[in-house]
């Protein structure tokens, strides 16, 4: 809000150069008409952003770009220097080709309706394209159910169930808490039981830990936001979409 405003304060300056309202010359002066110069000023400005309400759209499209210049530039160096923590965390699951040439981290939240969106083209992809290797970053802000699920899923990996686990929570669409959660770990094979008490390692909460200090450092204000060679997509993505920035990462 403040860049909007400083964005405005400037452009408001300049509207009233152009009609014609000057600084007075001295302090006397400028005490006993300001008043009704500021009046004049207001009235004016506002008249020209009545008239030319596009004004308005061209500042937020102007701040839009420059944050997006910002948030890329802080990105590229975030990943540069916390590329081990991005890449190969062993506690972090995984799944395709570990050898793969080009990773994928994924920044999701199992509630987020964006990140069910873009499971179904990260699964195309991954199923088509043998040598990307994806990397799970569980981000659960959208509340007690995200965290538990994230819980869920990394303590899934202890019965080697944690891909089936984050594709059924991931394509289910209704509302998650704790029942549904443990019905649709049961559905998947896993023992609920030994689940629920896998989910207490403490080193689990680390992670998720982790995966907040590796989105705050990249500038990740939502989910889902991914991580593809040097470069970082936040949103939705679709298949088309992945598959131009793997090979864009080929290239080098």
């Amino acid at each position: 809000m403040r860049s909007i405003l400083l964005i405005l304060c400037g452009g408001l300056i300049a509207i009233g150069a152009v009609l014609g309202v000057r600084a007075l010359p001295d302090r006397a002066s400028a005490s006993a008409a300001a008043t009704p110069d500021k009046a004049a000023l207001g009235k004016a400005i506002r008249d020209y952003l009545i008239a030319n309400p596009e004004v308005l759209v061209e500042a937020m499209q102007e701040l839009e770009r420059k944050q997006d210049s910002q948030r890329d530039t802080q990105a590229v160096k975030a990943i540069l220097e916390h590329r081990e923590g991005l890449l190969n965390d062993p506690e972090t699951p995984t799944t395709g080709n570990p050898n793969g040439d080009v990773t994928i981290v994924e920044f999701s939240d199992y509630q987020c309706p964006y990140c069910k969106r873009a499971h179904a083209a990260v699964k195309s992809v991954l199923a088509a394209d043998g040598k990307v290797r994806l990397v799970f970053k569980d981000l659960p802000i959208l509340g007690e159910p995200s965290r538990i699920a994230a819980l869920a899923a990394l303590a899934s990996r202890a019965q080697n169930k944690h891909l089936a686990l984050h594709n059924a929570l991931m394509e289910f669409n209704g509302k998650l808490d704790r029942d549904k959660i443990m019905e649709i770990a049961g559905s998947v094979g896993l023992d609920v039981a030994q689940l629920q008490k896998d989910m207490e390692d403490p080193k689990l909460k680390a992670i998720i830990e982790r995966n907040m200090e590796l989105a705050q450092a990249l500038g990740v204000r939502g989910t889902p936001a991914f991580v593809i060679g040097k470069q970082f997509v936040p949103g939705a993505v679709d298949a088309g979409t992945l598959r131009q920035m793997i090979a864009d990462a080929r290239k080098g």
